[in-house]
């Protein structure tokens, strides 16, 4: 049995971090991932280069001194965003990529798009500059099932956005169907598709069966077994298009049990030793390192990290919180429901 693993550093692609004293308190818990894709959904939205370039330095400021964290921006896609202004962000080191959110679709998100034919010409001048489109990819239509959200925007939204804006460059993130694995897989080079912590490790069981478990809700929400298997597939496969994208979205308890509580699960602590658990279980160790540290990097144009980190399997579980206080509140790491023997090395 292999008992210790090391891989380049890893990079996180889809990374909630909020604002304020929720931003002090989850931003040393990624401050060991090399890059993250940083979400715009703040209230108010980072809706410009400017906004983003503060944010970014507010950010910085939140981390430990020596931190391996180079947040990597994003801008809120609005009906009015400013093509121009998305494209000198980007050109100008200050973003990454534009974040999509269909309105009303997740936390945050009743800024998001309304109207897709307002927004072709930001996404004509993304495809030119070649900056990439990070998508929340569910239909908000309430006659649409929640579980069928994902594979309706594809076929709705998805797929007849990038055929009317050839050489747009797409991030499906947080996908959880296998509906979601199989567009990717299907696409070209401009087309990828991060993969959560959480959804490798849970259904929608585990949010439902034997009672109401709101730390496991999230959006989109867990699917059924048969999808969590294609995503647990596809990530620990070696596919290229395919990358970690955690998702991690901390809320503070108070928020999330509620009658109407808050969707997202905060994975950032515990992620790394969940994944050695995931890849180890499926046999697939040695493409780790590929779906952590690799994927991503290549689908953004960046090299990959030069430094490595350690995972070491030990006899005795590792010990992480089950809740860090964030001000004056409390936020709920996420439990996977097994012991984690893979400890990352300091």
């Amino acid at each position: 049995m292999t008992d210790s693993i090391t891989l380049r550093r890893p990079d996180d692609w889809h990374l909630h971090l909020r604002d304020g004293a929720m931003l002090a308190a989850v931003a040393p818990h990624s401050a060991g991932f090399g890059r993250a894709i940083i979400m715009p959904n703040l209230v108010p939205p980072v809706v410009t280069g400017t906004q983003a370039a503060a944010y970014r330095d507010r950010i910085l400021a939140a981390l430990p001194k020596g931190a391996a964290l180079q947040p990597q921006m994003t801008l809120y896609l609005t009906d009015a965003t400013d093509p121009a202004d998305v494209v000198s962000a980007f050109r100008d080191g200050i973003i990454r990529a534009v974040k999509l959110y269909p309105a009303g679709a997740t936390t945050n998100s009743a800024s998001g798009v309304t109207d897709f034919d307002r927004v072709q010409p930001v996404l004509e001048a993304m495809a030119e500059a070649g900056v990439t489109l990070c998508v929340h990819g569910e239909v908000t239509d309430p006659a649409v099932d929640i579980f069928d959200r994902e594979a309706v925007f594809i076929d709705r939204v998805l797929d007849p956005l990038r055929r009317r804006t050839p050489g747009l460059r797409v991030a499906m993130e947080h996908i959880t169907t296998s509906d979601g694995v199989d567009y990717a897989r299907a696409g070209g080079d401009d087309l990828a598709a991060s993969i959560t912590t959480h959804h490798l490790v849970i259904n929608r069981n585990a949010i439902l069966a034997g009672g109401i478990r709101p730390h496991y809700y999230c959006l989109p929400v867990a699917k059924r077994e048969s999808h969590r298997l294609a995503l647990r597939k596809a990530a620990t496969g070696g596919e290229a298009r395919f990358f970690l994208g955690t998702d991690s979205a901390p809320h503070p308890d108070s928020a999330k049990l509620q009658p109407c509580g808050c969707a997202g699960c905060f994975t950032a602590p515990n992620t790394m030793s969940i994944l050695a658990h995931v890849f180890e279980e499926d046999g697939a160790l040695d493409r780790l390192e590929a779906f952590a540290s690799l994927n991503g990097a290549a689908f953004y144009r960046l090299p990959p990290n030069d430094d490595r980190i350690t995972l070491v399997r030990r006899d005795t579980p590792a010990a992480y919180p089950a809740q860090i206080e964030a001000g004056e509140e409390t936020v709920t790491v996420f439990d996977p429901g097994f012991p984690l023997f893979w400890h990352l090395e300091d």
